[in-house]
């Protein structure tokens, strides 16, 4: 018997919570609390898609309900969170981009959509970047150079946000929406990380000259590794194939990036190789009879082996890139201080900023589409690799960091223009989807769908745009 009735489990209980502390969190409270945020996530987009809230700012918000409780147990910083977030953003960039590649499909029925949307993307870029940094030099009295570096992130448009977003538009406007914020991730991460890479440039030219000689150098491998790597994947009969590739383009990515070329364009043209395999590999005998004497390439790929390991690939990335997008945005809440949204100055600047880029976005829809400009104006959202090359610059790059951008104008850009699209989009009678995470679901859908049309002769006129899913 125990004195003053206390039984052995009580005394248990209290010793642990008398003695618990920060350090006493284990492998196991890692694994609950990683496995909690990915499942409040899927929740997340069920959210989005029933209240037009998009899940990214139900993420942020976990993020910092996470934080106050990380701070009331005496936790004020996360153990290896430079070493952390270095990781998670090479490995994310790798598969955003093979994602972004494999939904990349390479037709000459698309061929005036992708250059269009590209050149869009690309001088949209260009110009909210000059814009911006011309503003972080006047107000913040930055450098140039930092000024730059600080600019082309916010300068990105998030393709994490618009795809799932954009399902319920015209046809033309989504697919065209699909491929800008593709390329807008594409051109941002490379021209962010050729301009670090061109740090120590003495001047213009010689900047231009070691842009241009890196990315010749690094098109030439990259294409070389590509063929070999797509030719020896479709032989492997092995079901272990993927993550022996992928731990390949992550061995050859992180050689190029020590010889300082751009790694990147490797991921893109590896990812356009697996969804437009014909396009590399063509049939000479059938449509080059000159070159009848020489070997056809498209026999030595299998068609077959080829779908195959294109929907796995697609399967693969869509449900990493799910997760590290997840992380990602948790991670950016946990960084933010609400503090920063009472700060004025914080706040005009952040409004300034987004006036820039939605002024740059009128003049880029006023020259390739003249025609509407509602609701693509509105859809131009700041997320996931705003975030992911800003922790870059906090963490890997941390020489070009500057104090006088305050944390709270990135959290600001990425709220308002997130708002502005949801209210862009309900307005125009739109629906918000969650991200579709399985392939085969879309295709089962695909089916449900021709089943109803041959058992229904007509539907509603606005059903079909409603409901029509993203191909794949």
């Amino acid at each position: 018997m125990i004195s003053g009735g206390s039984s052995p489990a009580s005394l248990v209980d209290s010793h642990y919570l008398s003695v618990m502390t920060v350090s006493d969190i284990s492998a196991y409270g890692l694994v609950i609390g990683g496995s909690l945020v990915i499942i409040l996530s899927y929740f997340a987009n069920l959210l989005a898609k029933r209240t037009n809230i998009p899940s990214v700012l139900v993420l942020i918000g976990m993020g910092i309900a996470i934080r106050e409780g990380l701070n009331a147990m005496g936790l004020n910083s996360i153990p290896f969170e430079s070493l952390v977030l270095e990781l998670l953003g090479t490995v994310g960039l790798i598969f955003i981009v093979l994602e972004a590649a494999l939904e990349l499909e390479l037709t000459r029925e698309k061929m005036p959509l992708i250059i269009k949307s590209a050149t869009m993307a690309l001088l949209a870029l260009l110009g909210s970047s000059a814009a911006i940094a011309a503003f972080l030099v006047t107000s913040m009295d930055m450098p140039l150079f930092e000024a730059w570096v600080y600019a082309i992130p916010l300068s990105i448009m998030s393709s994490a946000i618009i795809i799932p977003s954009v399902s319920g538009i015209a046809a033309n406007d989504r697919e065209f929406m699909v491929y800008e914020s593709t390329f807008s991730d594409i051109f941002g991460i490379m021209a962010f990380y050729l301009l670090l890479g061109n740090s120590a440039a003495e001047s213009t030219n010689s900047i231009i000259l070691s842009i241009g000689t890196n990315l010749l150098v690094t098109f030439i491998l990259a294409v070389i590794v590509s063929y070999v790597l797509v030719y020896v994947l479709q032989k492997i009969t092995s079901s272990v194939k993927l993550f022996l590739s992928i731990a390949v383009l992550l061995l050859i990515y992180s050689v190029q990036k020590l010889l300082h070329l751009s790694p990147l364009v490797l991921i893109l043209i590896f990812g356009l190789m697996l969804n437009n395999h014909r396009l590399f590999f063509p049939n000479w005998n059938s449509t080059r009879k000159w070159l009848k004497f020489l070997p056809s390439p498209a026999k030595l790929l299998d068609d077959h082996r080829m779908h195959e390991l294109h929907r796995d690939y697609h399967l693969l990335t869509l449900e990493t890139a799910f997760v590290i997008r997840t992380f990602f945005f948790v991670l950016f809440g946990m960084t933010v201080s609400l503090l920063a949204l009472t700060d004025l100055h914080v706040i005009t600047e952040g409004l300034i900023i987004c006036c820039i880029l939605f002024g740059v976005r009128i003049l880029s829809l006023l020259i390739f589409q003249r025609k509407r400009l509602f609701p693509l104006l509105y859809i131009a959202p700041r997320g996931l690799i705003t975030i992911l090359l800003f922790f870059q610059i906090q963490g890997a790059y941390s020489e070009f960091s500057q104090p006088q951008f305050d944390q709270g104008i990135l959290l600001v850009i990425i709220l308002v223009t997130s708002i502005i699209m949801t209210i862009a989009l309900v307005q125009n009678g739109i629906t918000l989807r969650g991200m579709m995470l399985v392939p085969d679901m879309a295709h089962r859908d695909n089916e449900e769908g021709e089943t109803s049309e041959d058992s229904v002769p007509e539907a509603s006129d606005s059903e079909p745009a409603a409901e029509e899913p993203l191909k794949d």
